[in-house]
């Protein structure tokens, strides 16, 4: 075969979980091509809160918050009802304090702890973030970090057609589709990161029936490609049923309503001004409970005092910048905005607002928080699809395995187009599970990669 490039590693998507295997391999020295189908690097890193779960942080440390890779392996686990492998938990779990610390230190994008509200599922505070909980200044700050690195090849506009073997099987390349028409490039190491096919209708229908309906607000490029390249080269595919929800998406705008809305003590009504479920249990979960819904949409309830307190997140200030929400001194005034019938919105907010604290009430909702006290605000929200959390079968080092369980030579798999860690199902999602088996996968993959090629130089050498 005719190669047009060959270099060190190639790696397939320019999302977060990309660029952190890029800058990981870089740094070591190697040369990577990065391709990204799309004109931007984005992904659906950009589109979330920024906010990695991390353990045994130095962050964590100085504040006095007792973590550990035990607690957030037992964490995941519970919510996933332990359908995930317990070893790529832990892996994700043991790297993710290094790597939140090395992004901070080596690649100086600040990160700190997220303190304003404890996500469901968490025993820890462990969710780090930079400074506005934006995942688009995360991703800025990435490629700000990939373009000062010489070794690191970018190219926009350029899609995985195939992954390219040899006579053994061997991933030794990969076939690239870009307005320069075909172009086929040789790598020693290929990482797909491509994300999973939540953008692929088709695709969802054939496998996440039950959320197919809702509407879609991952990244557009998200149809696929990598997983099918994988499946082409004889990959194995598991948990492909298991997909992240969320039942907070403000529709006029687009922008995610942060949860922290229900965790500091807020609640969900329907278009009829009733609650319907425990809004705790998880944003991902709960996004079903909506769907079964009139009309598919709903409204968060709060206060000024958890409005104030989500202004430092990115999103939210957006929102409130635009007045996405509807705000009033009395409940009545308030169903009036919204229009929802008074009398039942008044019911609920009686029956809510008369809870004790740590008492399940009728939904088995425990958490409250404090009383809403007026003002009051409601913002319109719909449930959506944000990424697919099955995929590509790994092992613990993000090694693409075939279907009899064996590693498909110098191919790994990142984020969405592989396996997760929710197990089937959207109630296994926990919160940061997307990012962190990105950005964790990422950094595993490519410390594996400068590990087996600088044994194999050593080797040579020899």
């Amino acid at each position: 075969m005719e190669w047009d490039s060959e270099v060190d590693v190639i790696i397939a998507g320019g999302g977060g979980g990309g660029l952190i295997a890029a800058l990981t391999c870089a740094q070591a020295g190697l040369e990577i091509a990065l391709f990204e189908k799309t004109k931007h690097l984005l992904g659906n890193t950009a589109a979330s809160a920024g906010m990695i779960p991390a353990c045994s942080t130095e962050f964590q440390r100085q504040l006095g918050i007792d973590d550990s890779v035990e607690k957030m392996t037992a964490d995941i686990l519970m919510k996933n009802h332990n359908e995930s492998d317990p070893a790529l938990v832990r892996a994700l779990a043991t790297v993710s304090g290094e790597m939140v610390e090395w992004i901070n230190d080596s690649l100086q994008i600040e990160m700190s702890v997220v303190l304003e509200f404890k996500y469901p599922g968490h025993s820890a505070l462990r969710m780090h973030a930079p400074p506005s909980r934006s995942g688009l200044e995360l991703m800025k700050k990435l490629k700000r970090n990939v373009n000062r690195l010489e070794n690191i090849y970018l190219l926009l506009q350029s899609s995985l057609e195939k992954l390219i073997q040899d006579d053994n099987g061997h991933v030794i390349g990969i076939e690239v589709s870009s307005s320069e028409g075909t172009q086929y490039i040789k790598g020693k190491k290929v990482v797909i990161a491509t994300n999973g096919f939540g953008g692929n209708k088709e695709l969802v229908k054939q496998h996440i029936p039950e959320i197919a309906v809702a509407a879609y607000f991952g990244y557009e490029a998200n149809t696929g490609e990598g997983m099918e390249a994988g499946i082409a080269a004889g990959a194995a595919t598991k948990s492909l049923t298991a997909y992240q929800g969320h039942a907070g998406i403000n529709e006029n705008t687009g922008l995610l309503v942060t949860w922290g809305t229900i965790m500091m003590g807020g609640f969900y009504i329907n278009r009829l001004g009733e609650r319907f479920a425990n809004e705790t249990q998880g944003y991902s979960e709960f996004t079903c409970e909506v769907l079964k819904q009139p009309e598919q949409y709903g409204y968060i309830i709060y206060d000024e005092r958890i409005h104030r307190n989500l202004l430092p997140i990115e999103d939210y200030k957006q929102l409130a910048e635009m007045e996405a929400y509807k705000t009033a001194e009395t409940v009545e005034a308030l169903a009036q905005e919204i229009q929802v019938d008074v009398e039942r919105l008044s019911f609920t907010f009686m029956n809510y607002r008369h809870q004790q604290d740590g008492q399940a009430d009728a939904f088995g909702r425990k958490v409250f928080d404090e009383n809403l006290e007026a003002p009051f605000y409601a913002i319109k929200v719909i449930p959506a699809l944000f990424h697919t959390q099955g995929g590509l079968l790994i092992n613990q080092h993000a090694q693409v395995l075939d279907t009899n369980g064996c590693v498909i030579p110098n191919v790994y798999a990142v984020g969405g187009s592989a396996v997760g860690i929710s197990g089937n199902h959207a109630f296994g999602y926990l919160s940061g599970n997307g990012l962190l088996t990105a950005l964790g996968f990422g950094r595993i993959a490519g410390l594996h990669i400068v590990e087996s090629l600088t044994e194999e130089k050593r080797r040579a050498i020899l």
